[in-house]
C-alpha cells in the first residue's frame, strides 16, 4: 500500500548509485583502482564530476598527490573485478594483475583509465571539501573516452549497449529496461490514423 512506510535514522538512501571504478596515481609509483559508489555530476559548464573517498583509503593520498583520476564506469563483465577493488587494498595488492583489467593511456591525465570499461572519464581536482567520515573531490571532466561499439550508424550514443553497473545497499546490478526517455511524460501522442466512421 502506498501509504506503509517505516521511518528509519538518517543514512546514506540515494539509491542505486554507480558502480565506478575510480583509477589513480601519485606523481611516483604504480596506478591504482578502486572502487566508488559517492559518485555523480555536478555542473554542465564546465563538465564537472564529484566523488567522494575516505582519507583512510590508499587511493585517498594518491589522488591528492596527483589531483587527477579517472571514473570508469563498468559493464555487467566487470561485476567481479568492481567488488574486488573495493575490498582489497593497493597497499597490498596490485589491482590491475589481480582483476585482469587492463591500463589505458587517457587523454587529459597522467593516470591510466581500465581499457575494458565502456565509458572512462578524465578528471582533474578543483577543490576537496573535507565532511567528516569522507572527503568530496570536485573535480573538473578533461576528457572522456567510450567503446566504439556503442556508437550506431548515425553517430548516436547507445549507452544502453554498456550493460552498466550499479550499486544499491549492498547489491551489484546491472541497468535494466529502459522505462522512457525524456521528456516523455510530456509529449504529446500523435493521432491514430485510420478511416473515419461513416455517419448514419
Amino acid at each position: 500500500m502506498p501509504g506503509d512506510k517505516l521511518t528509519w535514522k538518517p543514512g546514506n538512501m540515494v539509491l542505486p548509485a554507480p558502480a565506478a571504478l575510480v583509477s589513480c596515481a601519485g606523481l611516483e609509483g604504480p596506478a591504482n583502482l578502486i572502487t566508488i559508489a559517492w559518485c555523480g555530476n555536478i555542473n554542465t559548464n564546465p563538465a564537472m564530476l564529484s566523488i567522494s573517498v575516505q582519507p583512510a583509503r590508499y587511493s585517498h593520498g594518491l589522488i591528492v598527490e596527483s589531483g587527477e583520476f579517472v571514473v570508469n564506469l563498468p559493464s555487467r563483465a566487470q561485476a567481479h573485478a568492481v567488488d574486488y577493488c573495493g575490498v582489497v587494498s593497493g597497499r597490498d595488492q596490485d589491482k590491475w594483475a589481480a582483476t585482469g583489467l587492463t591500463p589505458s593511456p587517457m587523454d587529459g591525465v597522467n593516470c591510466p583509465a581500465v581499457a575494458e570499461a565502456p565509458i572512462s572519464i578524465a578528471c582533474t581536482v578543483t577543490e576537496r571539501i573535507p565532511l567528516g567520515s569522507h572527503d568530496l573531490f570536485l573535480a573538473r571532466v578533461a576528457g572522456v573516452m567510450v567503446t566504439a561499439a556503442l556508437m550506431d550508424k548515425s553517430g548516436r550514443f547507445r549507452l544502453d549497449r554498456a550493460d552498466l553497473l550499479c550499486y544499491a545497499h549492498g547489491d551489484y546490478y546491472a541497468l535494466g529496461e529502459r522505462q522512457g526517455h525524456f521528456g516523455w511524460s510530456v509529449r504529446k501522442k500523435k493521432p491514430v490514423l485510420g478511416l473515419r466512421k461513416r455517419r448514419r
